[in-house]
């Protein structure tokens, strides 16, 4: 479960204590800090997994795209502030970016050509308060990935079963189309990549089963 540690602090306070020394991670939601749950190596391994399949395509492509480390995207109408699981950015559009230098912050849509995040216990967050801000935004697309059916049926079905969501912004609002199985995953930002759904929810069973290849990859 998050934690709320402080009300009310400005998104300069934050960025000015945050991240502490403790190795923890936090985000800022209406003003309020919170402690984000620490990760468990399934969620870590899609993370992995994802992010190497999206550089290898926009590499492939000659894309001016990058993946960051560690980078806040910032919402213009509230004191918030998040760290997506994958963000790729738009690298040309950085210079327009008026927190970029100081505080590695984006809140430009057109700095941001894809996000993803991979959902843990605090799952409401991802399908409720970071998509309606996402949205709101104007990110042009977005992956809510539900590989352990943790969100409500709502979302993902009754019965739950591993789910990926990707919104598409079409008129100011997410047009959501839901992946699941062998379902090619269909992302307007990259055509013709080759994932499934299945591929994605397998990944940290087969990263587990070959521990050799996990300590060479994860370090």
């Amino acid at each position: 479960m998050t934690q709320a540690l402080r009300k009310v602090v400005t998104f300069d306070e934050f960025v000015a204590k945050y991240p502490d020394n403790t190795g923890k991670r936090y985000e800022l939601y209406d003003g309020v800090v919170v402690e984000m749950p620490q990760p468990t190596d399934d969620h870590e391994e899609v993370v992995v997994f994802l992010s190497t399949k999206i550089t290898l395509e926009y590499s492939r492509l000659s894309l001016p795209y990058g993946i960051p480390k560690t980078v806040l995207v910032k919402p213009l109408e509230n004191e918030s502030a998040y760290s997506p699981d994958v963000l790729l950015l738009n690298l040309p559009n950085l210079i327009n970016e008026p927190l970029w230098k100081k505080e590695s912050t984006v809140s430009q849509a057109a700095s941001i050509s894809l996000l993803v995040e991979v959902v843990s216990t605090n799952w409401r967050d991802d399908y409720l308060k970071k998509y309606a801000d996402y949205e709101q935004m104007g990110i042009p697309e977005h992956w809510i990935i539900d590989y352990a059916a943790l969100g409500g049926r709502e979302f993902i079905g009754k019965p739950k079963q591993p789910t990926i969501l990707v919104c598409c912004l079409e008129e100011g609002e997410y047009r959501i189309s839901k992946f699941r199985g062998d379902d090619r995953i269909q992302s307007p930002t990259f055509p013709q990549l080759n994932l499934t759904a299945e591929q994605i929810f397998r990944v940290g069973k087969s990263l587990s089963n070959n521990p050799s290849c996990v300590t060479r990859n994860l370090g």
